[in-house]
């Protein structure tokens, strides 16, 4: 201990700043390995992710989350229930319901089915039935696998949503694309391992979007999603003061490194080695982002491929054709976010116009991906937190009847990555009410895509607090290999 100071100022010296001297050992060890950031190849410049990573040969080598936040209606888009229509505002049975548990926004009103407001069709060889309002899915459900037996544990937008994309309800998880990101990295050292783009709406959304759905909760800081804006500049800051030249910045850079690193070998703290690395980040950014957003490069047909709104920036579109270019320079998790599915009133007004924004693009996504040669090893999942429930929320049959979040049951989609297409996995009841056979956990999703991406979920942990903690929780998790090619 013979860098602490004795007399008053050791025994005036706190546990941490104890701590911190006396394990310069250990932080000389860690800047050693971490942060000879001179060198380009340096293990502080690697996006490989850990060592022992992939377990397995990965079906999938990148991601595109397509988040439709506010629970998409099933029985409109994807779960055909004929049966309904003869059940028009009749109460919904209880041997159905069994007591299961409603918001307050629809608990004091009588339970009324509401048939769907859409037609559905036989679509493709795999014969999958898809509604009225979704034309342009139709024309590739035989590349998709949807899943309609997904259930989850949540009822409401902002818990749903969290354990949807983290596991847990509760604030602070790792979200699955910072799993990723810290387990495998990516093949690009220009940008981020994790990217998130967040659809810049037409009207102003009254649906918040919350920073930990994409965070890092207890990995390091650098393993979190990195949001680029809905703006003409997607990162702010990015372009250097006029009259400051390049090699100006990178000097301030260095001076800034070694000022961090002498403060990492006092401290050891591991998120001065994630400052660093963000810093760096951010000067390799300043080349990489505006190329990536300058869709100048691309060309007509590919605009008209994913539609109309794609020329907008920040649009569900033009954000499509982001996340191809995206996982073409080898990011390794891209998501997107689109708000308002929350359709408790106006259902065939406002689920229509959020099946607008993102049917086209969602579809020319997939075909674009497969003309590219890319849809193989690239999983694409398409879903939201939860579904919506059979009886119609307000008056049922008026033209602003609506629907109530409903977790018991709901439809999402995959394609590529190693999933089956042309394939439909699980059932639910005659009322779109309960899972009837196969289904599947938010955890179980979970456990799959970490398997498609060559990960055993239940190897894959990392330590906090003690505890090793996984993404898939400790209740039991399974890998859906029905929808495994």
């Amino acid at each position: 201990m013979s860098n602490l100071q004795f007399g008053s100022d050791f025994l005036h010296a706190t546990r941490r700043h104890f701590l911190g001297q006396t394990g310069l050992s250990v932080g000389a060890m860690a800047l050693s390995t971490l942060l000879n950031r001179a060198k380009a190849d340096s293990a502080i410049e690697s996006k490989l992710g850990l060592p022992n990573l992939p377990h397995f040969a990965p079906k999938a080598k990148r991601v595109i989350f397509l988040t439709q936040s506010g629970g998409p209606s099933q029985i409109e888009l994807f779960d055909h229930k004929p049966g309904l229509e003869k059940l028009a505002g009749t109460e919904l049975p209880e041997s159905v319901r069994q007591g299961q548990r409603l918001t307050t926004m629809t608990s004091a009103q009588k339970q009324l089915i509401k048939p769907a407001a859409t037609k559905f069709e036989l679509c493709g060889r795999s014969g999958a039935t898809v509604g009225e309002w979704l034309p342009h899915l139709k024309t590739v459900v035989d590349e998709v696998c949807f899943i309609k037996s997904m259930y989850t544990d949540q009822i409401n937008h902002a818990p749903a949503m969290t354990q949807f994309l983290t596991g847990s309800q509760i604030p602070g998880r790792p979200s699955l694309g910072a799993w990723a990101s810290y387990g495998l990295g990516s093949e690009n050292s220009n940008l981020p391992d994790y990217l998130v783009l967040l659809s810049k709406m037409q009207r102003p959304s009254d649906q918040p979007l919350y920073d930990h759905y994409w965070g890092s909760g207890y990995l390091p800081s650098r393993y979190q999603g990195v949001k680029l804006r809905n703006a003409k500049d997607p990162v702010l800051y990015l372009r250097d003061p006029e009259g400051l030249p390049r090699e100006l910045r990178r000097g301030m850079l260095d001076g800034l490194a070694t000022l961090n690193e002498m403060h990492f070998a006092h401290m050891g703290d591991p998120e001065i080695a994630t400052r660093i690395l963000q810093y760096e980040m951010a000067y390799r950014m300043q080349a990489s982002v505006p190329e990536l957003t300058d869709l100048r490069d691309e060309r007509e047909e590919v605009f008209e491929l994913y539609g109309p709104d794609s020329r907008r920036p920040g649009s569900y579109a033009a954000n499509c054709i982001l996340a191809r270019r995206l996982i073409e320079r080898g990011v390794r998790f891209v998501q997107l976010f689109h708000p308002d599915w929350d359709h408790h009133s106006r259902l065939t007004s406002w689920c229509t116009a959020r099946c607008r924004d993102t049917d086209q693009p969602s579809a020319a996504l997939i075909k674009d991906l497969k003309r590219r040669g890319l849809l193989d090893d690239t999983l694409v999942i398409w879903g939201g937190e939860f579904g919506r429930g059979v009886a119609g929320q307000g008056k049922w049959d008026s033209p602003e009847a609506g629907r109530d979040h409903h977790p018991r049951c709901f439809t999402m989609w995959m394609a590529g990555g190693g999933t089956k297409s042309g394939h439909t996995y699980g059932e639910t009841d005659d009322f779109s009410y309960n899972v009837a056979k196969d289904g599947v956990h938010v955890h179980d999703l979970h456990a799959t895509i970490l398997h498609l991406m060559g990960i055993d979920h239940a190897r894959f942990t990392f330590r906090h607090q003690g505890l090793d903690f996984k993404l898939t929780g400790v209740e039991p998790s399974k890998i859906v290999k029905g929808i495994l090619a």
